[in-house]
């Protein structure tokens, strides 16, 4: 009897010690919460908390959306006491992650997913900027994400934390495509999803607009934010500062 109870009880601590454990969701420019809801439902199903933050991409700079949407993911998780805290992010909600994390600490951060982050910026940005249509649809922060030295993801430098990159090969905008170096996803360059200090980098054959959805990059994302590496052989790692938390084993 007693050796049972002492299984249950480790069972128990096991269970509690990764239920734990809070994942904040940033979607992309112009979308919403909802296009992260594969993502979070998978999350949900391996007992994470999952902060799934909805913020008005197009309505403000980077620098202001940055101090609401993330913070915002921050106080959910704190609120529900749930640590250490993981970060998973779509496109602009990457360079959103960077600017908190350039201004703010965050103890408690364990590691960062990105999805087609323009790390690096988009030549897109640089050839439509200034055309009146661009901004309508994207905003001020769209603006922001260009690949010049003046432009936001070149000023935010490398990354001190652990953070994995999965950036898309397939494009379904052929127009905007020809205004990247090959490969890209329709939005990004593969080169510019990169970012000096990242710990694990892989491509999928996904689009910009719809890779949160795929299982493969869902199935990555989690692999990664359990073992601080993608799964993949052709996964490129390297040196990189590490968190210093750690979680139970991932199965599945």
């Amino acid at each position: 009897m007693k050796h049972l109870l002492l299984a249950v009880g480790l069972i128990a601590c096991s269970f509690n010690a990764v239920a734990g454990e809070c994942v904040v969701l940033l979607h992309g420019l112009a979308r919403t919460s909802d296009s992260m809801s594969d993502l979070e439902q998978a999350l949900t199903e391996k007992n994470y908390v999952v902060a799934n933050i909805d913020y008005p991409s197009r309505e403000k700079k980077i620098e202001a959306l940055s101090e609401t949407a993330v913070q915002a993911g921050i106080d959910k998780c704190r609120e529900q006491s749930a640590t250490p805290i993981n970060i998973v992010t779509h496109s602009l909600g990457g360079i959103l992650v960077r600017q908190y994390l350039k201004v703010h600490e965050l103890p408690e951060l364990k590691r960062v997913v990105m999805l087609g982050p323009p790390n690096g910026g988009s030549e897109v940005v640089d050839r439509l900027r200034d055309v009146s249509f661009f901004n309508l649809i994207n905003g001020p922060a769209g603006s922001q994400l260009g690949t010049g030295p003046e432009d936001i993801p070149a000023m935010l430098g490398p990354v001190d934390f652990e953070l994995g990159v999965i950036a898309g090969t397939e494009s379904i905008n052929p127009v905007l495509s020809t205004m990247l170096p090959d490969p890209d996803d329709g939005k990004v360059s593969v080169e510019n999803a990169k970012i000096e200090g990242m710990c694990g980098f892989i491509t999928l054959p996904v689009t910009h607009t719809f890779m949160m959805t795929d299982d493969e990059v869902i199935r990555q994302a989690l692999y990664f934010l359990d073992k601080g590496m993608f799964s993949a052989d052709e996964a490129i790692t390297g040196p990189c500062k590490r968190s210093a938390f750690e979680r139970p084993g991932f199965s599945g």
